[in-house]
């Protein structure tokens, strides 16, 4: 199967996803979701492929959501548009449940929607000199996506707070240091690193790898409250409307 956004290579039991949009940097649209939605669900009743690979085409991995089309009109079903401000909640959970081991292979950079996507897969391996940015405060909205949560697990609360408000940037290095990469590559060689894990993952017995991710699966939801981010689409929907709505008198 084919998709607008992504290309997919099969080696044997490891999938590598490829979010192929170079000329925009990778940035998540929302045709994007959709298709990474769909790989997810399709690897639902895969039973063949056992390790995933997330990767982008060209200089980068992500420059995370694009906002471009944030300013085009949305359905006038406030309800619709509400559940359309879920959608990258949505790409995230379906990367996490995936009953396959996950590998981001980060090369370049990996900016807001483009760390989160990251963050959801189970090794994160990147460079020394990629660099890493969560800016959402800065352009005045929350970071969503229910990403803290996934954050926080990374790199602890305290940290999680300092890169999502400071909104720095941080090299592989830092990220390695600091908990949100777990492999540190060298430079240019991310996605040899993260084929190198893969093949480590389908060498070991199957059914005990899969137990072994549903039982950390579990261990999560047990040790995690999504109170936190019980609001996260609605948050996001209101910044927007905001924007749209500061945009529009700033034009009178």
């Amino acid at each position: 199967m084919t998709y607008e956004t992504l290309s997919i290579q099969q080696d044997g039991p490891v999938m590598t996803v490829r979010m192929n949009r170079p000329e925009k940097r990778n940035a998540i649209n929302n045709q994007m979701h959709l298709d990474i939605q769909e790989v997810c669900r399709r690897l639902a009743d895969d039973f063949e492929t056992r390790a995933v690979i997330l990767a982008g085409a060209g200089a980068a991995f992500s420059a995370g959501a694009d906002t471009s089309e944030w300013g085009r009109p949305g359905p006038d079903n406030e309800l619709e548009l509400r559940h359309q401000s879920g959608i990258g909640s949505r790409t995230s959970a379906a990367i996490e449940n995936l009953d396959q081991i996950t590998i981001a292979a980060v090369h370049g950079y990996a900016v807001g929607g483009g760390a989160v996507l990251a963050s959801c897969c189970d090794f994160r391996v990147a460079g020394p000199s990629t660099w890493f940015s969560i800016p959402e405060v800065e352009l005045g909205i929350p970071l969503s996506w229910n990403a803290l949560p996934r954050l926080a697990r990374a790199v602890g609360h305290q940290r999680a707070l300092e890169l999502t408000v400071l909104c720095e940037r941080i090299t592989g290095q830092q990220a390695f240091d600091y908990g949100l990469v777990s492999h540190l590559s060298e430079d240019g060689k991310e996605l040899e690193l993260a084929k190198e894990l893969a093949r480590k993952v389908v060498s070991k017995p199957a059914l005990p790898v899969a137990l072994t991710k549903a039982s950390m699966k579990a261990l999560r939801r047990q040790t995690e409250s999504g109170d936190a981010t019980y609001s996260d689409q609605d948050l996001l929907l209101y910044s927007r409307l905001m924007q749209q709505r500061r945009r529009r008198r700033g034009g009178e």
